[in-house]
C-alpha cells in the first residue's frame, strides 16, 4: 500500500508527498476557481493520472511482445462541469510514433480502457480516447 501525505501550505495550494520515494508535487487552484493557475490543479492531475495510467498499462502489455513504446505520448483536455463543480468531460488523444497491425492495435487499446484509474472514474464523467498510429 502506497502512502503519502498533503499539506496545504497557503493560499490555495498543497504539496503532496510521496513517503517511499520523497518526491513531491505541487498543486494550485484554477484561475476559474480563485487561485492563481500556476501550477496542475487536484483535477488537472485525475486527468494526467488517467493519461498517465494509459501509458504504463500500455507498455506493460506490450512487454510481453518486446514492442517499446517509448516516445508515445497522450494529450490530454479537461472540461469542468457545474452544479456540481467536477470533472464532466476528459478528451485523450494517445499518438504512436510507430504502425502497428490490427492484433497490437486490439491490445494497446484494450489495455488503455481497462487501466485501474480509467475503471476507478465515475461513469458521469464523459472519456473520449483517440488512438493515433503512425
Amino acid at each position: 500500500m502506497d502512502k503519502f501525505e498533503i499539506t496545504y501550505d497557503g493560499n490555495l495550494r498543497t504539496s503532496a508527498e510521496h513517503l517511499d520515494s520523497g518526491s513531491i508535487i505541487n498543486t494550485d487552484a484554477p484561475k476559474d476557481n480563485q487561485g492563481l493557475g500556476e501550477k496542475f490543479s487536484p483535477t488537472d492531475l485525475v486527468c494526467v493520472s488517467l493519461a498517465s495510467c494509459m501509458l504504463t498499462i500500455m507498455g506493460i502489455a506490450m512487454k510481453k511482445y518486446n514492442i517499446d513504446l517509448q516516445g508515445t505520448t497522450a494529450s490530454v483536455k479537461k472540461t469542468m462541469g457545474t452544479e456540481p463543480r467536477m470533472i464532466s468531460q476528459i478528451d485523450i488523444t494517445i499518438k504512436f510514433n510507430t504502425s502497428f497491425d490490427e492484433k497490437v492495435k486490439t491490445i494497446l487499446e484494450r489495455s488503455a480502457l481497462n487501466c485501474p484509474v480509467h475503471k476507478s472514474l465515475s461513469n458521469d464523467i464523459k472519456k473520449n480516447i483517440n488512438f493515433i498510429y503512425s
